[in-house]
C-alpha cells in the first residue's frame, strides 16, 4: 500500500498487520489442556512505539513530523521520528515485523498461515505462543522453560507478566489441572452488553 503525501512522496509502502483467528487462541488452550502444559499471560506495554521503522517508511527512509499539539515551538522545526507512533498507519505493522524478528532468532517457527501464531522446541520442551497485538499467550509443560523464555520475552520488549491465563480476547478462562479440562466463558462480557443496553436487571430478575 502506497499513499500519497502532500508532496507527492510517498508516505509508506505496507500497513497491513496480521491478527490471529480466535480459533488459533482455542486451538493452543486446547493442547496446553491435553498435554497439561503452564498458560502465561504477558502484556507487552506500548508496543507500537518498541517496533523498529520499516525502511519503505516515509520519504528517503525517513518519516518526519510537526510539532505535536501543546509545544510552543517554531512551527518551522519538523521532526526526524526514531520509533513508529500510535495512529502512524504503518505502526501496527512496524511492530509486527520487529517481534516476528525476535521471535525468529529465538528459534520460533509460525503456524502454518497463522503469522501470530508460533512454536519452539526448547531443551526437548515445546512452547506455544500466539499473540493479538500485544496480548501473549505463552504455554509450555515445563515451568522452567516457560519461565527463562518469558523473562527473555520481558526483557526484550517492557510489559509486564499478567500471570497464569484467566481473561483473554473477551473470554473468562478457568482450568482444572486434576481433571484436564479447560473452561471458556463470555458471561462478564455478555453482562457488559446487557447493560449498555439497560437490560442486566430484566436478566438478572429473570434468573432468580
Amino acid at each position: 500500500m502506497k499513499r500519497k503525501g502532500t508532496d507527492g512522496v510517498g508516505d509508506y509502502d505496507d500497513a497491513f498487520s496480521p491478527v490471529s483467528a480466535a480459533s488459533g487462541f482455542r486451538t493452543i488452550l486446547s493442547l496446553a489442556t491435553q498435554v497439561d502444559m503452564f498458560t502465561d499471560h504477558v502484556d507487552i506495554s506500548q508496543a507500537f512505539v518498541q517496533g523498529e521503522l520499516l525502511p519503505g517508511d516515509g520519504h528517503n527512509g525517513n518519516v518526519y513530523i510537526s510539532s505535536p499539539p501543546g509545544y510552543d515551538e517554531d512551527s518551522q522545526y519538523i521532526y526526524c521520528l526514531l520509533k513508529p507512533l500510535y495512529d502512524m498507519p504503518s505502526a501496527a505493522r512496524a511492530w509486527h515485523t520487529t517481534i516476528s524478528a525476535f521471535l525468529e532468532r529465538e528459534g520460533c517457527e509460525t503456524v502454518d498461515f497463522e503469522k501470530r501464531m508460533w512454536r519452539v522446541v526448547i531443551d526437548g520442551h515445546r512452547i506455544l505462543l500466539g499473540a493479538h497485538i500485544d496480548d501473549f499467550v505463552i504455554a509450555c509443560a515445563n515451568r522452567p522453560v516457560l519461565d527463562a523464555f518469558r523473562k527473555r520475552l520481558l526483557e526484550a520488549f517492557g510489559g509486564t507478566f499478567e500471570g497464569p491465563l484467566e481473561h483473554y480476547l473477551g473470554c473468562e478462562i478457568t482450568r482444572d489441572h486434576i481433571a484436564g479440562i479447560s473452561t471458556l466463558s463470555q458471561k462478564h462480557y455478555a453482562e457488559e452488553i446487557l447493560r449498555s443496553y439497560g437490560f442486566l436487571d430484566i436478566y438478572r430478575a429473570t434468573h432468580l
